[in-house]
């Protein structure tokens, strides 16, 4: 067991790793990843897809099936996707007994072509959940306008989520409200509420990507100041909010029915700056009853050299509220900002599902030789 990761999940941080594929499955690397390195979890997008039907021939039997069944590329992005997901789900679900379902989960997105469409995600949500057909599966689904409703109606009818694509404090705000009328839903329809589960993706560095463009573009002292500063001070109001939110009467009664929190995930935690420590957005945001997902570099980087310096999110919520006042001291607007980032984060969402159904019509016809 890697002592550095191991140090970090004492911690209190589950660490999920952000990759997925039929390689990492039938090698045994995700089993490794359990036993050596502290896995609890994994998440996916079309993205990791596509890049794992790039490489190599392990997908070339079950294409070659669809193939010769005439599957549409949508039918086969679903037969190569939840087939991935489902036998990952079972790779992690003996964590997932011994840690009552928090952990070993296991998340699928539902097509981002349906980001803006609220009955086309429910449709798609409820038809992932049947066809996986696994209690540790959870369903992305982003918190946009549209999404939002979607999300509730999901854990209403006792389908667990991922909430991914949340950048700001009111798009959490509604995240939260979604999660908990939902619960309250399903315990009105007579569902088993500690059978859901949910986490909430709050996407880290693509804030400073955001916030570091417009202060180069200031260019004072103090604005340069200020750079790469956005994101994590971000990230700990997120988790203050988290911790007003899942308090008081409402979330009591809730708790006393079987329900569980919410957790903040910290998601898009590989650094894009070269100049940034490459353990960055793990270190500063290590606090109890967090996910960390990361990519596989990401991972390697904080087994081989990152430390665990404690909490670093509760014990700074003041810093946290100096930083974000500075940076709309200078006249950045954070509501500005964070809709980029939500029609950016939704644009290259769409970009990606695009690449893997390119990525599986390529293969399609590579195996069918057509």
């Amino acid at each position: 067991m890697n002592d550095r990761l191991k140090a970090l999940a004492d911690a209190g941080v589950s660490i999920w790793l952000d990759d997925l594929s039929r390689e990492r499955l039938d090698s045994g690397n995700l089993s490794k990843l359990i036993a050596e390195d502290s896995v609890v979890g994994v998440t996916t997008n079309p993205t990791i897809f596509a890049s794992a039907l790039s490489k190599g021939e392990a997908y070339d039997v079950q294409l070659k099936d669809l193939a010769a069944d005439s599957a549409t590329v949508p039918d086969a992005i679903k037969a190569v996707t939840t087939t991935d997901v489902r036998n990952a789900c079972d790779v992690m679900a003996a964590t997932a007994s011994a840690t009552g379902g928090v952990d070993g989960r296991v998340s699928l997105e539902v097509s981002p072509k349906l980001a803006l469409d609220t009955d086309g995600t429910i449709a798609e949500a409820r038809e992932l959940w049947s066809t996986v057909d696994r209690p540790n599966l959870l369903i992305k689904i982003p918190a946009t306008k549209q999404g939002i409703p979607a999300i509730r109606t999901a854990i209403s009818e006792g389908i667990s989520v991922n909430v991914t694509l949340i950048f700001g404090l009111g798009q959490y705000e509604n995240v939260i409200e979604a999660y908990l009328s939902g619960l309250e839903q399903a315990a009105e329809a007579g569902h088993d509420l500690s059978r859901i589960h949910s986490v909430a993706s709050f996407f880290v560095s693509r804030v400073d990507t955001e916030y570091d463009k417009r202060l180069d573009a200031i260019g004072t002292d103090e604005a340069k100041a200020l750079r790469s500063k956005a994101a994590i001070a971000n990230a700990r109001l997120a988790y203050e909010l988290y911790e007003k939110s899942f308090a008081g009467d409402r979330w009591a009664a809730l708790e006393a029915k079987g329900a569980h929190v919410q957790r903040p995930l910290w998601a898009s935690t590989g650094v894009k700056d070269p100049n940034l420590p490459d353990t960055l957005y793990v270190t500063e945001l290590v606090v109890p009853h967090t996910v960390n997902t990361m990519p596989e570099k990401t991972l390697l980087a904080f087994a081989d050299h990152g430390e665990v310096k404690g909490d670093r999110v509760t014990t700074m919520y003041d810093d946290a509220h100096r930083t974000m006042d500075a940076l709309a001291g200078l006249g950045i607007d954070y509501d500005e900002v964070i809709d980029t980032l939500e029609s950016e984060g939704v644009d290259k969402f769409m970009k990606s599902w695009d690449e893997l159904t390119d990525s599986v019509e390529h293969s399609l016809h590579e195996v069918s030789g057509s």
